[in-house]
């Protein structure tokens, strides 16, 4: 089915799914049209600056605080920070695609963890994971506590049921759920898999342009934001909560995806990386991957990312008198590298659509030995690189591995092999 939604990042929103509902001059009335209850979801400090603050007011059937008691529940994949089981390597690492589970799975239950850094606790670093799914989830519902959720679908469409409405992503688009705010995922096929970044640190949000002025890159009209869409349903259902790097679950006797009309800036919302407008070079040379952007969370330094996304999608490549694939490189922020579809131009062969590389701090990378022969020797006609989309979540920390990932067998063994072929050509 076809939805609609709401245009703009980081705007001001309103939407109600009974007309009326929704107060005229004040957030908290003494009667809220209906019998609803008024409450208020803060994604900032409440006295961050104004053009930081993220609050959105929800006009709700039931209060969020209506659940019987919370208790950890073991989930033997999914892991938070701090990450010290494992000490992180300067080794290059690269994984096959983890399998669509054999036994009933959704999207919580395929969570795995591959790698993180930092702290909940702390409100910095984040955490990487992959997920593979096969059924929607069934009377039960999430939120988590410790940041909010990145999702990059790579097999599957979604339908995120939120207590803000519902989006729905395929492959090619991303979709953010704020910390705190509930949701349930649906499989809109048999199965499902991609990627979550759970971003402990400051909010996402827009790269600052710069010299690029004032278009390119993701433009804000592009994101999108649901429209309310209540459930009024009572029973017995579970409700889920990753609190303090655990999981927690409390039984519930109604759904809580009951905000029949909500206003604020503090909102998922969606973005389909069709509409990134690519930058490039139309000279020689290609700029930092830093230009391909999407989304960023600064830390406390300025210019260095908590965490950035950025996608390498399909575009023109002319530069003349230049390497053009990625280059050989070397770069004081550490990336983790996935393939949503299609082949990655600096790799030949081994990093699957669903798999991932890590290249911590200082560690070497660059295009394969077959990949270097063909750009070396290219003929330099504009080219379009099309049908391919990959992404990375780069982060100014060191990122560690998980036990279970560095164990698991999608872990490729020789993956340094790739850059062993590579020919001395020196010529004195």
């Amino acid at each position: 089915m076809s939805r609609t939604y709401q245009s703009g990042f980081g705007n001001e929103f309103a939407s109600e799914a009974i007309s009326g509902v929704l107060p005229a001059g004040q957030n908290s009335p003494q009667k809220v049209a209906h019998g609803l209850y008024a409450e208020q979801l803060s994604g900032t400090a409440f006295t961050a600056p104004r053009s930081d603050n993220q609050r959105s007011w929800l006009y709700r059937i039931r209060p969020a605080a209506m659940h019987q008691p919370f208790a950890k529940v073991f989930h033997p994949t999914l892991q938070s920070g701090p990450f010290t089981e494992v000490a992180a390597s300067p080794n290059q690492l690269r994984w096959n695609p983890f399998p669509i589970p054999s036994t009933p799975a959704d999207f919580i239950e395929g969570l795995i963890t591959i790698a993180g850094n930092g702290s909940a606790d702390s409100q910095i670093g984040v955490a990487i994971h992959v997920y593979a799914a096969n059924r929607s989830m069934q009377d039960r519902f999430f939120y988590n506590a410790d940041g909010e959720l990145l999702i990059v679908p790579q097999q599957g469409a979604l339908s995120l049921r939120t207590e803000f409405g519902v989006l729905d992503i395929a492959p090619g688009e991303i979709a953010v759920v704020p910390r705190g705010v509930r949701f349930a995922v649906d499989l809109q096929a048999d199965s499902a898999r991609g990627y979550v970044c759970e971003n402990y640190g400051q909010l996402l949000r827009l790269p600052d342009l710069g010299p690029i002025g004032a278009n390119g890159l993701a433009n804000p009209r592009d994101f999108l934001a649901p429209i309310a869409a209540y459930e009024d349903r009572e029973g017995q259902f579970e409700l889920l909560a990753k609190f303090a790097g655990k999981l927690w679950a409390a039984a519930i006797d109604h759904s809580p995806l009951d905000v029949v009309a909500w206003h604020g800036n503090y909102t998922p919302y969606k973005y389909n990386l069709a509409s990134f407008n690519a930058m490039n070079s139309v000279s020689f040379d290609h700029a930092d991957p830093s230009i391909f952007t999407v989304l960023t969370s600064p830390s406390g330094i300025p210019g260095t990312a908590n965490m950035d996304f950025v996608i390498f999608p399909p575009r023109w490549m002319v530069a003349e008198h230049t390497f053009r694939p990625p280059w050989f490189h070397r770069n004081v922020m550490s990336e983790y590298m996935g393939l949503v579809y299609g082949e990655y131009d600096a790799k030949a062969e081994g990093f699957l659509p669903g798999g991932g590389s890590l290249h911590n701090c200082m560690s070497g990378h660059g295009p394969d030995a077959t990949t270097f022969e063909a750009a070396s020797n290219a003929v330099l006609q504009p080219q379009k690189l099309d049908k391919t989309m990959a992404f990375m979540f780069e982060t100014r920390l060191l990122i560690h591995p998980t036990r279970l990932a560095m164990e698991s067998p999608q872990l490729q063994k020789e993956y340094l092999q790739c850059w062993h072929g590579l020919k001395k050509h020196f010529t004195g």
